[in-house]
């Protein structure tokens, strides 16, 4: 008997409550929905790229075998629905997975989709294809995935080398779009072609990204929209005056801090604005090859330095919030429990017995306020890092740092970090799915992709295979949240905090709701519409 997994999952009132509620109105057609965006992406393309800057405006180009449910603030395994596969299913062993796939559905350039298309993009991200992709950030989330085979034109069977019930959750994000058999990976770095609601029109780095309604999608009315509009505007202060003078329909999501918000508001009196937790943790990096930095004992002296609630007090006006390696509780699904993450080493409340303990390290290891340790700390060239990093140098100042800011760019910060061509850093971890398989297999085990620090515990990606098969969430969390003690005693990259942002928009944009443990999978838009 083969275990169905359909039906769609119904919202709680406290996940209904994270997000604004719209009046039931008919939904208008037409329209451009206009949107401030913080950054500008190296390309296009999805599968190669680290940030929601490329990964945002691209999702409603492209559709997932399975997906999210855009109207459910809480992504778990019980809202993700079909997309463009209409139903799964796992064999006895939970190590197949089955998707039948829709049929009529056509490329953007009026190629038809086919299971082809599922192959040939699985390939491409285990590197079996003769083409190549160019950076390959998500490899590791297939590590347990043996092959997809196509049977027929129209299904397809994900073969497992061990049972991964998760492995649904890293197929719902929205980093994890099918791409086209006939389309290289070079054209879609420039001119991606999607089965999705919008096709691309065109990229201009550092200005605008813009894309227009898809007449011939699967998908009955929809979208809503002719088309979106993002306009590329790097200083959070410009973007938040040009909302407030009524430019744009929504402001970059999680884009208004909490420091900023009262004054957007008082400025935009009309503005809706919510405040959601975001999974993009802060963390500090430490490259273990680039002595002193090998000793450990080293770095437990920098993680004991953190004052993570003076982060979250200054940064987000005490919204934050603090965790480990998963997105705490209520809004995170895995996170540690906060009595037993105050538990943990350098998590205490007593800030100054922690940084007593790190002077007496470095004096041990021959530094004092006569001779301080010289570093760069590098980070990515934008405020939602740069104010962090700032933070973070004058902690490490405190137990004998001598640390100077070098602030990079985006174009260049990825490539930077793959080559661990860095000493000390503020970085973030983009968790693209609140799933513990894919914050471990892509940060944390030996050898992936993402594991900037080199980190490499045997035992520790041990746990992690046995979180992956676990079926039962509480079995499998309690595994989790002794990864997470590990990854915390050995330093692997000390989680600062998390940031909560908001996200305002203008009265007239309709049917949008903000995940609140994910920035990633909430942008497909064509179920929105502009009433006006």
């Amino acid at each position: 008997m083969r275990r169905h997994l359909r039906g769609l999952a119904l919202a709680s009132p406290l996940l209904l409550s994270f997000s604004l509620a719209d009046p039931i109105l008919a939904q208008k057609p037409g329209g451009i929905l206009k949107i401030s965006h913080f950054d500008s992406p190296a390309s296009m393309s999805i599968l190669e790229e680290a940030t929601v800057a490329a990964e945002r405006p691209m999702m409603g180009v492209f559709n997932n075998l399975v997906m999210y449910k855009q109207d459910v603030a809480q992504g778990s395994l019980n809202s993700i629905v079909p997309d463009l596969a209409t139903s799964w299913s796992w064999n006895e062993e939970g190590t197949e997975l089955t998707f039948p796939l829709r049929q009529g559905v056509k490329w953007h350039d009026g190629k038809p989709f086919t299971a082809a298309d599922v192959r040939c993009t699985w390939d491409l991200l285990q590197g079996k294809a003769a083409e190549k992709l160019r950076l390959n950030p998500r490899k590791s989330w297939y590590r347990n995935l043996e092959e997809v085979t196509a049977n027929g034109d129209y299904e397809v069977t994900f073969r497992l080398k061990q049972p991964q019930p998760s492995l649904l959750a890293l197929l719902a994000s929205g980093w994890s779009p099918v791409y086209p058999c006939h389309v290289p990976p070079a054209q879609m770095r420039q001119h991606p072609i999607g089965t999705g609601p919008f096709k691309f029109v065109e990229f201009k780095p550092n200005e605008t990204i813009k894309l227009a309604r898809n007449p011939d999608y699967w998908k009955p009315g929809r979208p809503y929209l002719d088309g979106i509009e993002y306009t590329i505007i790097k200083e959070m202060s410009t973007r938040n005056l040009a909302f407030v003078a009524g430019k744009f329909d929504l402001a970059s999501p999680y884009g208004v801090t909490v420091p900023t918000l009262k004054e957007m508001t008082n400025q935009a009196p009309w503005a809706q604005c919510e405040v959601t937790a975001t999974n993009v943790n802060r963390t500090m990096i430490i490259n273990p090859d680039k002595p002193p930095f090998d000793n450990i004992e080293l770095r437990r002296a920098m993680a004991f330095s953190l004052d993570r609630k003076a982060f979250v007090d200054i940064i987000t006006q005490g919204q934050g919030d603090i965790g480990a390696t998963m997105l705490p509780p209520p809004e995170g699904v895995w996170g540690m429990p906060p009595e037993m993450l105050q538990a943990q080493p350098g998590y205490g409340p007593d800030i100054e017995k922690n940084r007593d303990q790190a002077r007496a390290t470095m004096q041990k290891l021959g530094y004092g306020p006569d001779r301080r340790l010289p570093v760069t700390v590098s980070t990515r060239n934008i405020p939602p890092y740069r104010d962090p990093a700032a933070i973070l140098i004058g902690q490490l100042r405190e137990i004998y740092f001598d640390p100077q800011l070098e602030p990079v760019d985006t174009t260049n910060w990825y490539p930077k970090l793959l080559k661990k061509d860095y000493t000390v850093g503020l970085n973030v971890s983009e968790t693209g799915v609140d799933d513990p398989d894919q914050q471990f297999y892509e940060n944390y085990v030996c050898g992936s992709e993402r594991n900037y620090t080199g980190y490499c515990n045997p035992e520790v990606d041990k746990l992690v295979d046995q979180q992956s098969m676990q079926a039962d969430p509480e079995k499998r969390r309690k595994i989790v949240w002794e990864i997470e003690r590990k990854l915390i005693e050995d330093v692997a990259r000390p989680v600062i905090f998390y940031p909560r942002g908001a996200t305002c928009r203008k009265p007239e944009l309709k049917g949008l709701t903000i995940m609140v443990n994910s920035i990633y999978n909430g942008w497909r838009f064509e179920d929105i519409w502009l009433n006006r």
